[in-house]
């Protein structure tokens, strides 16, 4: 069973298990840039170019996932005004 959290609680669960658990498997040369949804109660994920793609995929293996999304090596998925900024080099 799917526990329902908030928008704030998806974040900062997606937030954790990127950080605790794939992180170091997803930022490779290859993948900078890209897209990771996570879901956040299986730990499952997609990456794409972006985020509708990542988000799609996820969801047709599980149709009930409250995702996250991240652009992998960077501090935010789209930058409106302002710039994006690599987390790690």
């Amino acid at each position: 069973m799917t526990t329902q959290r908030n928008g704030e609680e998806i974040g900062q669960c997606g937030q954790e298990i990127y950080e605790s658990r794939l992180r170091t498997l997803l930022e490779t040369e290859e993948n900078i840039g890209k897209i990771v949804s996570i879901g956040v109660d299986s730990g499952d994920y997609e990456i794409a170019d972006d985020l509708l793609a990542a988000g799609r995929r996820l969801q047709q293996r599980r149709s009930d996932a409250q995702m996250y999304g991240k652009r992998i090596g960077y501090n935010a998925v789209y930058a409106v005004g302002g710039s994006l900024l690599r987390t790690a080099q």
